[in-house]
């Protein structure tokens, strides 16, 4: 087992990274001091997989459980169900020290992290990803939201888990385009903080997708690394952490444009070589760094094309992204391999460009 510290004071918890370790949850949540009630928070596939194995182990520790199921995808993360959610802690007597078990990925990780982060003002978080998105990156620094209307993850709250215990045999259990979707995000680490990790990833990139336990363990605890850096010296997101949005600005876009049919890493991955072309546009990169990303993100299954979407809808998406400041899209750009920066100075018609050349 790996083990990855996100130091953030009062906030610090670990990030456990190994095979079979969702057996050993009710022993680390007595180690961290809980003994009484828990709340698992899940959804009808991972509940039929890993469910009922992780209840018993929680009831053989003496902790007594309710399981709380949500249906799969990305429209239920939203205040309605967090309602229907509210109202079933409240029928089983949560209380302040009650932890919230948000057993699944993306989607039941921000929902129940929101819902723990609201609830009579917060109640303890402990997040249990089963994909590899989850693991490596949705999982780690205390972003929990739910989708409003059209727009992605805009009603939210920081809320740092008590711990994330990222059980890799959950991911044999995976279709194959769900371990593609969360290699975007992997990826994204390497551009912008570590081209080392970049080149580990071009020459381990079969391994990955032929789920080597060794080869798993390490991108995962190499991306929580870079993750939990970040977050460590920009908890609140104000400044350093806007990093990690790479890609991210597009990708938004194109997810909430498609009405969520084209998903997170896909999207990302479309996102990350928009914001590589508008670079070498501007003159900060050279093409061929641009080819070789793009090269990376193709042997992985990623897009790197636009889809039929219409740009200005794209336009107006980004436009109302929380990333906007002062009317103004803001981008992150590569510099280099493991090197980004955000300038304030792209413009609309240079973004429309890039995009009508990526169709």
């Amino acid at each position: 087992m790996k083990m990855v510290r996100a130091n953030l004071g009062r906030n610090s918890y670990d990030i456990r990274i190994g095979r079979g370790i969702l057996n050993q949850a009710g022993r680390m949540l007595k180690e961290l001091g809980f003994n009484d009630k828990a709340i698992i928070i899940t959804n009808p596939i991972v509940k039929r997989l890993y469910g009922a194995s992780l209840k018993q182990n929680l009831t053989n520790e003496g902790f007594r459980v309710t399981m709380l199921s949500v249906p799969d995808g990305e429209e239920h993360k939203s205040l309605e169900r967090a309602g229907n959610l509210y109202q079933q802690l409240t029928e089983f007597g949560a209380e302040r020290t009650t932890p919230v078990l948000a057993l699944g990925g993306g989607v039941i990780g921000d929902l129940a992290g929101f819902v723990a982060a609201t609830y009579i003002r917060g109640i303890p978080l402990v997040q249990i990803p089963t994909t590899l998105l989850a693991q490596v990156d949705s999982s780690i620094g205390g972003k929990v939201a739910v989708n409003h209307g059209k727009l992605k993850n805009n009603i939210g709250a920081f809320h740092q888990p008590k711990i994330v215990i990222s059980d890799i045999a959950t991911l044999k259990t995976l279709p194959p385009a769900e371990i593609i979707n969360g290699l975007s995000e992997v990826i994204k680490y390497s551009v912008i903080k570590d081209k080392n990790f970049f080149a580990y990833l071009e020459k381990n990139l079969d391994l990955i997708k032929s789920l080597d336990d060794n080869v798993l363990e390490t991108i995962i605890a190499k991306s929580a690394r870079i993750k939990a850096d970040v977050v460590e010296n920009d908890e609140k997101d104000t400044g350093l952490r806007n990093i990690l949005n790479f890609g991210h600005t597009v990708g938004h876009a194109v997810e909430t444009v498609s009405n969520f049919e084209i998903a997170h890493g896909q999207a990302v991955a479309i996102g990350m070589i928009a914001a590589s072309k508008i670079a070498s546009e501007l003159g900060n990169i050279d093409t061929d760094i641009v080819g070789k990303l793009k090269k990376l993100l193709k042997k992985a299954g990623l897009r790197t094309a636009l889809p039929r979407l219409e740009i200005k809808q794209l336009m107006k998406a980004m436009q109302s992204d929380k990333k906007v400041q002062r009317g103004k899209i803001r981008f992150v750009l590569p510099r280099a391999i493991g090197e980004v920066f955000i300038p304030d100075d792209v413009s609309p018609s240079l973004v429309e460009k890039i995009l009508g050349e990526m169709k």
